[in-house]
């Protein structure tokens, strides 16, 4: 299911076919260091990512952590999504690209469709955003983005930022 399209992104829900990136997504240094190691080595660890958190998302909630492609190639270049975390009471944003697509603006176009489904498909009106107090690169994405410094919060067994956008 495509849940966005811009001018440069496909976002559509994650499917099967989708192991080897996730593989290779979440062992990408900069989401070990920023997010967390989820410890998906191996292709069945993949499809166990995928089951017990996009997919039981996609059923529970009719929104989830979704592939981003590139619409020109269908090139899979990184994940964004809503998230639903028992631990926190609002819905937040989550987003990570593989290492060779940052800097290059498809973040926050991700980022951007995936609010506003959020608003037009889903009625959420408060989006909330986490991220590491070192993560510099994400703290500015999420303010370009309009989200504001909240409070901080302990996710993992770490300290993080927490910061509140609101349509």
């Amino acid at each position: 299911m495509i849940v966005r399209e811009t001018p440069r992104l496909r976002i559509r829900h994650f499917n099967e076919n989708d192991t080897d990136f996730i593989i290779k997504l979440l062992n990408e240094p900069s989401f070990i260091e920023n997010i967390v190691d989820k410890g998906v080595r191996n292709k069945q660890d993949a499809i166990n990512y995928l089951e017990s958190g996009p997919y039981a998302s996609y059923q529970k909630f009719s929104f989830g952590l979704s592939m981003v492609e590139l619409k020109d190639s269908i090139a899979p270049i990184g994940m964004c999504g809503l998230i639903k975390r028992e631990e926190l009471d609002d819905v937040d944003i989550g987003y990570a690209l593989l290492s060779e697509y940052e800097g290059k603006g498809y973040a926050k176009e991700a980022a951007q469709a995936v609010l506003e489904n959020a608003n037009a498909e889903h009625g959420l009106k408060r989006i909330i955003a986490v991220t590491s107090p070192s993560n510099a690169a994400s703290i500015k994405l999420l303010e370009t983005l309009g989200f504001k410094y909240e409070s901080m919060v302990e996710l993992y067994g770490m300290d993080n930022k927490l910061f509140v956008y609101e349509f």
